[in-house]
């Protein structure tokens, strides 16, 4: 078996071999198409991130609201229909069903659905994460909010949600490597990441073997980095006290 990794310095047209392995003049080699389909996994993985973090800190905060039994409910229903759900399932969901019913949604890009559908998806787990992270936290700290007189929203956001986003900081890391790997499914609603190009690639220079191994390894280089970042965030981030007493709890 003889490999050749030549095959991503051949132009994608006419499968000529280009010098330098870039294209120039409008030509694309297979590794300029390969590194332009991990710039897509990368967007649609953090701005999938971005919306999972804002919806999961808010029904996460919701499904705490003390005396609120009625919008805790809700959050706890948000945490149940997404996290129970299929994530191919729902992003076929959004793709052809949504439109469907909302006709204006024809006009938005698959790669927006892909965003909605991964963001919605990761945000009832981390929703679940933030909830944890608060009911972890010593009843003392909302009590001396209240004793300051702050109101419950001036309690959330200056001392319960800021101590509770350091607790969870191991359990983000891995939804945010996991996030970067389920993007993925975006290839079937024809969104140019990385699992689509590896397919097509495959299918056009008959070198699977080459190809798989590049897109793996750019996968596992994003994680390592992903790994590597939220480490640094965890270390800056820590509260000696309040973690150690956290996982002692359990």
């Amino acid at each position: 078996m003889s490999w050749d990794w030549q095959v991503f310095c051949e132009d994608t047209m006419s499968r000529t071999a280009v010098q330098g392995c870039f294209g120039k003049g409008g030509d694309i080699t297979y590794l300029d198409w390969m590194l332009s389909a991990w710039g897509w996994t990368v967007s649609v993985s953090l701005l999938s991130l971005l919306l999972a973090l804002v919806l999961g800190a808010l029904v996460g905060t919701l499904r705490t609201l003390p005396g609120r039994p009625g919008i805790v409910k809700l959050g706890n229903a948000w945490v149940e229909l997404f996290r129970n759900i299929p994530l191919l399932v729902q992003l076929f969901l959004w793709y052809h069903v949504v439109p469907t019913v909302f006709p204006a949604m024809k006009a938005v890009p698959g790669f927006v659905l892909v965003v909605l559908a991964l963001g919605f998806f990761t945000s009832a787990r981390i929703a679940e994460q933030v909830r944890s992270g608060i009911e972890t936290l010593p009843r003392g700290q909302r009590y001396a909010a209240m004793a300051m007189g702050f109101t419950t929203f001036q309690s959330y956001r200056y001392v319960l949600l800021p101590a509770a986003f350091r607790i969870i900081i191991p359990p983000l890391t891995s939804e945010t490597m996991n996030i970067f790997k389920n993007s993925s499914v975006a290839f079937a609603v024809s969104v140019a990441e990385l699992t689509m190009f590896a397919m097509q690639a495959q299918e056009e220079t008959a070198r699977g073997i080459e190809v798989y191994l590049a897109v793996t390894a750019l996968y596992v280089v994003s994680a390592f980095a992903i790994n590597r970042i939220m480490a640094f965030v965890e270390k800056r981030a820590r509260i000696p006290g309040l973690v150690a007493a956290s996982a002692g709890g359990h």
